[in-house]
């Protein structure tokens, strides 16, 4: 197993600056990881940086609550494609799904037509750790009928990230073309194994360079 090719090496915290977006992408060229995470502010600097690069440029929508308005999503997207991004992560309104909204399934629809209409992948955060198992069946299922690419457990924002359980449900509710991304509190090796052996055919996670080194040194 290759991890790299699991891993989007993400910087997602507030405080993030322009040096911290370099050294993102030089330790993302450095490891081959299959993509970075950045935030929307980030993206035109980043796509400059990985002009001559086929990794993967991902960045957020509705970052990190979700219950922004639809157009106001849209208008992100659009920015964000403009701006050079590759794959967008979509914060579901998990306001309007717990409230059993039908504008959430035509929200995510609108998003992914507007994502694929630009050749690039959608993935919606549905956030596990405001979810029971039962809603997290019914959001990935949902996602999947509004034509997302991956299913993502969480924004790293909330009380609880990925865990290996909720992972697993994903994975097995999921369509088999859908992938699901691990991401939240994702910091060692073993974690990203487990996770990888749960379903997951991404890891975001912010550590991926140490993840690598320590693999290197003690995978069997």
């Amino acid at each position: 197993m290759e991890l790299n090719r699991y891993i989007e090496h993400t910087a997602l915290y507030p405080t993030i600056m322009s040096a911290d977006v370099e050294e993102l992408i030089k330790e993302a060229l450095e490891y081959d990881f299959v993509g970075v995470c950045v935030p929307p502010f980030w993206v035109k600097k980043a796509a400059r940086e990985l002009k001559h690069s086929e990794i993967a440029l991902v960045t957020v929508i509705g970052f990190p609550l979700g219950y922004q308005m639809t157009q106001t999503k849209e208008a992100e997207i659009k920015q964000a494609l403009s701006d050079g991004a590759t794959e967008l992560d979509i914060v579901m309104n998990v306001s309007a799904f717990k409230s059993g909204m039908p504008w959430v399934k035509i929200e995510l629809a609108k998003c992914a037509h507007l994502i694929h209409s630009a050749g690039c992948l959608m993935k919606v955060i549905i956030e596990t750790a405001y979810l029971s198992d039962e809603e997290i069946i019914k959001a990935t299922l949902l996602a999947c009928e509004a034509g997302t690419d991956f299913v993502k457990t969480s924004t790293g924002f909330a009380s609880q990230g990925a865990q290996v359980a909720q992972v697993a449900l994903m994975r097995k509710t999921a369509t088999s073309e859908v992938g699901i991304k691990a991401s939240g509190g994702i910091k060692t090796w073993k974690q990203a194994q487990e996770m990888i052996a749960a379903g997951a055919d991404r890891i975001g996670c912010s550590a991926g360079a140490q993840m690598i080194e320590d693999w290197l040194k003690e995978k069997p």
